[in-house]
Parts: C-alpha cells; structure tokens; sequence
C-alpha cells in the first residue's frame, strides 16, 4: 500500500511539474513543447542532484510501462481524417514505418551505450 501511494505522490509530483512547464512556455512565448522543456529540467535536476532518482523513479516508471494507453486517442483520431488516408495512404504508412524504424534504432543503440556504462561502472 505505501508503495503504491508513493507512485501515485510520484505521478501527481511528474503532473503538476509537466504543467509547471507548459505554462511556463505559454507565459514566456516559447516555441517549445512544455513537456519537452520538462524533460530537460528534470535531466538537468537529475543531474545536479537538486532531485533524487528515488523522488521519482517509481512514478516514471509506471509512466512508461502504461505509455500505448496515451497513443489510444490519436489513433482513434485517425479515424476521424479517413479524406487524408485515402488520398496519402501510402506516403503515411512509409512515414510511419521509416520513423517507428528510426525510432527503434535510436532507442536500441542508446539502451546499448547506458548498459555498456553501467557495466563500466560496476566494474
């Protein structure tokens, strides 16, 4: 039960801090995501140590392991904009497949290089 409202704390901490962020780019007129900007706060924190791994590893990672559930609702979008699958079909498929390829190898090569230093590391 604590661990289990310890991420629920961690999820609500992430989403107060993600719209911190978008406000915080609506106020300042800057044509960056909010949630990109997030990203790179909590790195920079992280790295600083100003916040511990620990304050928010437990929500992150239920965040993450629940990611497809957020995808849900812009692929029932595309439902709506049939006209442009009919016209462009084939180019948004290609896209889709070259990105997701894209998207697989980059993430695969950085998983490589974080293990390969945690490896150093315990070494």
């Amino acid at each position: 039960m604590v661990t289990i409202m310890k991420g629920i704390g961690q999820i609500i901490l992430l989403c107060v801090f993600s719209l911190i962020m978008n406000k915080l780019v609506e106020v300042l007129h800057w044509k960056i995501p909010g949630s990109i900007l997030g990203i790179i706060v909590i790195f920079i924190l992280l790295q600083t140590k100003i916040i511990r791994l620990e304050w928010i590893e437990l929500g992150a990672k239920w965040l993450l392991a629940e990611l497809l559930l957020f995808f849900i609702p812009s692929a029932v979008g595309i439902i709506k904009y049939q006209h442009i699958l009919v016209d462009n079909g084939v180019r948004v498929v290609f896209v889709i497949i070259l990105s997701t390829v894209a998207v697989m190898a980059c993430t695969g090569l950085l998983a490589n290089k974080i293990a390969k230093r945690k490896e150093q590391k315990s070494s």
